[in-house]
């Protein structure tokens, strides 16, 4: 049997493993070339106490944090760096990140991973109550929650290495809401494949939001660079919004005090739903997003042209909902339902492209997507789409 596993963490169990560092050598099998895995825990800072685990399969070595909800610091493939250069010095321990700031907005504290979740209660802006309480945090809990199981596994046969780690976002008389999240490479590929699963714990019907924050800035998103993507609506999230959506689809240059614009999309898909949206920083240079719009019907797109030291980033971002406050979301019908017991897949995959074939390929595949139909854009928000 090639397929082996070990425990890294499980707090029933009273099982933590603070290093770990594994090569081909430690793994059964004919496919482990380039596979490796080294697991450690940081110290000093905001990023003390927090748990890291490196995977590698020999073109990528993908940077997971646990400790933070699954998410993922930095991908590396070659010299091609997935990630953005945040202001925030992290990562941040959760423990150091006030999710219910009086300004809603605490959340942004810990922000400087390539991919975090938004959600599970909401995934949106701060809401606050009739009473001026803040009701629900921006972009909600479950980047700030720690796994509180983790597995590793590799299978020599398939050169498949995966890590998984489950997190409970649970209160007594609220939701009961588990994520279950698989983060896997496979040897010789430059893909990163994510699998996700919310389930609902309760005895009673829930709902709940789930937002991917996928972020790519310096050193791969530069001035020039372009979004490629299968758009049939493109709508600016606000009247400031709508100022670049005639060119939501480039990257200008750094602006001190330009603001963010936002924009959501409706975009084309296969039969099966299948789509994909291309960062094309380079005639040989970006990195294709791959999701499921059954999964995830809604995609935001977050431009942030700031100067590199206060944040240039944007983020590309499938949704099961739009991120505006949960209140509107639910009036528009988007925010999904969970029977008891029940739960939702999402998946996800990222490749890394360092040659023209691959970019002109997949620029290709998109254009199949899309048609020969030409977005429609809107020069203002639009009613159903956000509150402004």
């Amino acid at each position: 049997m090639s397929e082996q596993s070990w425990l890294l963490t499980d707090v029933d169990q009273r099982v933590f493993v603070p290093e770990l560092e594994l090569g081909p050598a430690d793994f059964t099998g004919d496919q482990v070339r380039g596979l490796r895995v080294k697991k450690y825990v940081l110290r000093g800072g905001l990023s003390e106490g927090v748990d890291v685990i490196e995977l590698e399969n020999g073109l990528l070595r993908v940077i997971v944090l646990p400790s933070r909800g699954m998410g993922i610091h930095k991908i590396f493939a070659g010299d091609v760096e997935l990630g953005w250069r945040s202001p925030v010095r992290g990562p941040v321990n959760p423990k150091f990140v006030n999710l219910f700031e009086g300004n809603g907005i605490g959340w942004l504290g810990g922000f400087d991973e390539w991919l975090c979740r938004c959600g599970l209660e909401s995934n949106g802006g701060p809401e606050w109550d009739d009473a001026g309480r803040l009701q629900r945090p921006l972009h909600g809990r479950i980047a700030n929650l720690p796994a509180h199981r983790v597995e590793l596994a590799v299978d020599g046969h398939t050169g498949e290495i995966r890590v998984t780690g489950i997190i409970g976002e649970a209160r007594l008389f609220a939701r009961k809401l588990r994520l279950s999240s698989t983060v896997r490479l496979r040897a010789g590929e430059a893909v990163l494949h994510i699998h996700d699963e919310v389930a609902n714990l309760s005895a009673e019907p829930t709902d709940f939001e789930l937002l991917y924050h996928i972020n790519f800035g310096l050193p791969l998103l530069q001035p020039g660079a372009t979004l490629v993507a299968p758009a049939i609506n493109v709508v600016p999230q606000t009247s400031h919004a709508a100022t670049d959506v005639s060119c939501w689809h480039t990257y200008g240059v750094e602006e001190a005090g330009l603001g963010e614009f936002v924009h959501f999309f409706t975009l084309a898909a296969d039969k099966d739903g299948r789509t994909q949206v291309l960062l094309k920083a380079a005639e040989d240079r970006g990195a294709v997003l791959s999701f499921n719009v059954n999964q995830l019907p809604c995609f935001t797109q977050w431009k942030c042209q700031q100067p590199a030291q206060d944040g240039y980033v944007t983020g590309l971002e499938p949704g099961t909902n739009y991120p505006n406050v949960r209140s509107f979301e639910e009036q528009q019908g988007r925010v999904p339902t969970l029977a008891p017991g029940a739960l939702r897949n999402f998946d996800l995959s990222v490749e890394v492209f360092d040659t023209a074939a691959g970019i002109d390929a997949t620029e290709q595949a998109i254009r199949k997507l899309a048609g020969d139909q030409a977005p429609r854009i809107f020069e203002r928000p639009q009613p159903g789409w956000s509150p402004a």
